[in-house]
């Protein structure tokens, strides 16, 4: 942040406070029972993604254009629970509401990069179902394991630095109204609202970045899957229709799981605590629920976790015979 200070302008003074106090979840009934939930979903979420990061990483057969964008999102899935549920749960459940200046810039950070990178995984996965389904002459051609890795490394390329620049811009404000940040995190709208100079460049920047991690990908998504509706249309027969539809099952669930309950909490107007339960949720949730979709829809990921569930039977049988023997 000190290289991006002195790039915008040399012995400028900055007001910032020594730590913030998040506030999110203070003052709601019974909510020590929601932190148990967090961690559960947390526990289940890194099993959960492990195992298909495993399945994938392991199965040969597995190694395709489609299965590294799966493997990404779960790692990414992975990375982002990781990030967020275990820091909430020390601030809230053991009541550590302080955090540092640096520390809470740091939190937010990694916190954007991997909410973000879930939707743009969603619109790799697009890609892929539309060159399967559409354009599938073409598919082994286009969508190669190179190809994607270039799409997929693009993508994290594009997030860090557009949610650097929004981190960035926070250390060019005096932040002198509070420091309390009346969210479950450290939030960008949140922090660039206390300060006491001018936060425009900043106040942009939060209408731009939804545009580019959320609206758009979404676009991409609905327009996505009209192309593959209309392709489909065409297709002689009922059953291959459905063949074809249900390759993207898998896919329309996270979609689903992704944008509805952002959709539905940003339209609704609910009450505070009420608003920050559900952002909470729908930032926590879709991790643990993605592995577990691509398990149950998915015929290659369960052949190959049977496959993986063998191998480790086989070698702990192994190795207590032979120490039997």
């Amino acid at each position: 942040m000190d290289l991006f200070n002195s790039a915008l302008g040399k012995n400028i003074t900055f007001l910032r406070p020594a730590f913030f106090i998040i506030s999110g979840f203070i003052g709601i009934p019974n909510i020590k029972y929601y932190y148990a939930f967090l961690f559960f979903v947390y526990i289940i979420s890194v099993l959960a993604n492990t195992a298909v990061m495993a399945a994938i990483y392991l199965d040969h057969n597995l190694r395709t254009p489609k299965y590294i964008a799966v493997f990404n999102l779960a790692l990414v899935d992975l990375l982002g629970n990781s990030a967020m549920v275990p820091k909430v749960l020390d601030i809230f459940l053991f009541n550590h509401p302080h955090i540092s200046y640096n520390d809470c810039l740091t939190f937010l950070f990694f916190c954007y990069v991997f909410l973000s990178m879930q939707a743009l995984n969603l619109v790799a996965l697009s890609y892929d179902r539309v060159m399967a389904i559409v354009y599938p002459l073409h598919y082994q051609l286009k969508v190669t394991q190179k190809f994607m890795f270039c799409l997929i490394a693009s993508f994290w390329v594009f997030v860090i630095i557009v949610v650097l620049i929004a981190t960035g811009l926070l250390t060019r404000l005096s932040l002198c109204e509070s420091v309390v940040i009346k969210s479950f995190f450290c939030d960008h709208g949140q922090i660039y609202r206390l300060a006491c100079n001018d936060y425009t460049p900043s106040d942009i920047t939060a209408w731009i970045l939804p545009a580019l991690i959320l609206w758009i990908p979404l676009l991409f998504v609905l327009l996505s899957y009209l192309s593959i509706s209309y392709a489909l249309a065409k297709v002689a027969t009922v059953r291959e229709r459905m063949k074809g539809f249900k390759t993207c099952t898998a896919h329309l669930s996270l979609v689903a799981i992704y944008f509805l309950p952002i959709l539905i909490t940003l339209r609704l107007n609910i009450e505070p605590n009420a608003r920050i339960i559900n952002l909470s949720l729908t930032s926590v949730f879709p991790p643990m629920l993605n592995p577990i979709i691509y398990v149950l829809q998915t015929q290659e990921i369960k052949e190959s976790l049977k496959k993986l569930k063998g191998r480790i039977t086989t070698h702990y049988k192994n190795r207590k015979l032979r120490s039997l023997s």
